[in-house]
């Protein structure tokens, strides 16, 4: 029987990668080494280092650090979904709010704390996790005053009677990354102390729980009961998971077989799913059938060796995406995520936690993103179970009541026209076209391994003609093209290759200077802060 191995690495700073290699006596080359972006802002900026603070734990604190540290929590998991907005078509939040009801999901977790989202999501009585972006961290970590200024503006504002229901605030996002280095490793705890107190202070720490996401390069073992966190991240996972447990909040992870295999030629793709392997992993008297087993079971010994092997966990991230490289299309990710779904709500647990499942399950993610960096790979924007304007891709029971999908309702498309190849120009100096077109616009669907890479040359040229015109909301001129583009009445639509229609909604996402914005106040009150 060959035996498993355990590989967690990362590429290219500034990219979130979250990788972990299972595999028979197998190591990848560098070649075969990919990585996994958030969205185009993850290139995070660097920020002085922060000044670490303490703060004493109340006696209720105190009581539920004894429960954490003694339980391990049994209720049955719950799916929710990651509700991402880096699109270029974006549908009104209330009614991707909408979609989620008549679905069933009642959790959701958002990446940062958008605030037409958060008010879509008041008095629909969705659990919600909001995000703070690491850029944000440095400044959190270093003022108080800033804490209660985040808290106050993008909690305390939208909760209470008929309000969202906050439970989680996400402190940054893989800020442990490999590739990060040490650029926000010290702000993690001291931001999450800050945090916390801003909580108590707003009569909140009873009820919303601060957690860190973290990524699967975080850990790493040769099989997974020797699982530990990497060297250089002892001291700080031993502050985190002690803070955690003192505040009763579990730890989060995200796990992503895809990424293994996608980036290691040598993985068997059947350990990657959950209908059983040739390969199983064997760790003493456990056997390890799937990647996503492997993985918890790591992460739980990592905790078991800091003292917190009973620690609820929850997967922040996980999920198959449906395009855009080999491997990533309908039929896997429908078979990935219901043998997860069904792998989970079984209750059956792992070989070092059986019959205690993980405690959420956020899939990854609700809807396609095709505004994404692609630097981790085409297939970085078709993540979602729903395309952009909500219409289920594939057959899918969550566990939560109806056994497939519902589509998004009362979604406010443009008129349905599109823009193609004209067939009486000379497509000979067509490519810089074709160039500006697709680097403005989504064309990873064009790639090898895409949905429509078989629609032949004139195909592409319309696809990505099409794909501008849509992004310019169908303006005349946006079809011209010197002379090689045509507006047509007829869906140019082949097999399983959709040519889009935007959706004429395009104040509901959440705007990069928004952010921006935000960061930019968060710094300077961190630079006043030090001036005085």
């Amino acid at each position: 029987m060959a035996s498993g191995r355990f590989l967690n690495f990362t590429l290219s700073a500034g990219c979130s990668c979250t990788l972990l290699l299972l595999v028979p006596s197998s190591s990848p080359t560098d070649e075969q080494m990919k990585h996994h972006c958030r969205s185009p802002q993850d290139r995070e900026m660097a920020a002085p280092r922060a000044r670490t603070s303490g703060s004493p734990l109340p006696v209720s604190a105190m009581l539920t650090a004894v429960v954490f540290s003694t339980l391990v929590f049994v209720a049955e998991s719950a799916i929710g979904v990651n509700w991402g907005t880096v699109s270029f078509h974006k549908m009104k939040p209330s009614t991707v709010v909408d979609l989620l009801k008549d679905n069933n999901i009642q959790k959701v977790k958002l990446f940062e704390a958008d605030p037409l989202v958060l008010r879509a999501l008041m008095g629909s009585g969705i659990q919600v996790m909001v995000g703070i972006p690491n850029e944000m961290l440095a400044a959190l970590s270093s003022s108080s005053a800033a804490a209660d200024l985040w808290v106050r503006q993008n909690v305390s504002t939208y909760i209470g009677k008929g309000g969202a229901d906050i439970r989680y605030i996400a402190v940054g996002n893989e800020p442990f990354l490999t590739s990060y280095a040490d650029q926000f490793q010290s702000y993690v705890v001291p931001a999450m102390v800050n945090l916390q107190q801003s909580l108590v202070r707003a009569n909140l720490a009873g009820y919303i729980k601060l957690v860190v996401p973290c990524n699967a390069d975080a850990y790493e073992a040769n099989v997974p009961s020797e699982g530990t966190f990497r060297p250089e991240l002892t001291q700080i996972m031993t502050q985190l998971v002690s803070f955690l447990n003192q505040n009763g909040s579990p730890f989060v992870v995200n796990i992503y077989p895809f990424l293994s295999l996608y980036g290691n030629s040598d993985f068997p793709q059947d350990y990657a799913f959950f209908e059983g392997t040739t390969h199983p992993v064997m760790d003493g008297a456990n056997t390890y059938s799937n990647a996503f087993d492997g993985n918890f079971d790591t992460l739980v010994a990592a905790l078991s060796k800091l003292g917190y092997g009973n620690m609820p966990i929850v997967i922040g991230e996980i999920g198959w995406p449906t395009d855009g490289a080999v491997g990533a299309n309908l039929t896997a990710a429908r078979v990935f995520n219901q043998g997860l779904i069904k792998h989970v709500l079984s209750n059956k647990g792992t070989p070092l936690r059986p019959n205690v499942p993980p405690m959420d399950v956020y899939l990854f993610s609700l809807l396609d993103e095709g505004a994404k960096s692609t630097l981790p790979g085409n297939f970085e924007r078709h993540w979602g179970i729903f395309s952009f304007d909500g219409q289920a891709k594939y057959a899918l029971d969550l566990g939560l009541g109806h056994k497939k999908l519902r589509n998004a309702k009362n979604v406010q498309y443009l008129p349905a026209r599109w823009c193609v190849a004209n067939p009486s120009g000379d497509l000979s100096d067509v490519a810089n076209h074709m160039k500006l077109a697709c680097n403005a616009a989504d064309c990873t669907t064009l790639n090898y391994g895409g949905s429509c890479n078989a629609i032949g040359e004139k195909g592409n040229v319309s696809y990505a003609f099409n794909s501008y015109y849509q992004l310019q909301m169908q303006n005349e001129r946006s079809c011209d093209f010197d002379g090689l583009g045509m507006v047509t009445f007829l869906d140019p639509s082949v097999g399983d290759c959709r040519f889009l229609v935007g959706v004429t909604d395009t104040s509901s996402g959440f705007r990069p200077y928004q952010r921006w914005v935000i960061g930019c106040i968060l710094i300077l009150w961190q630079l006043w802060a030090f001036r005085i």
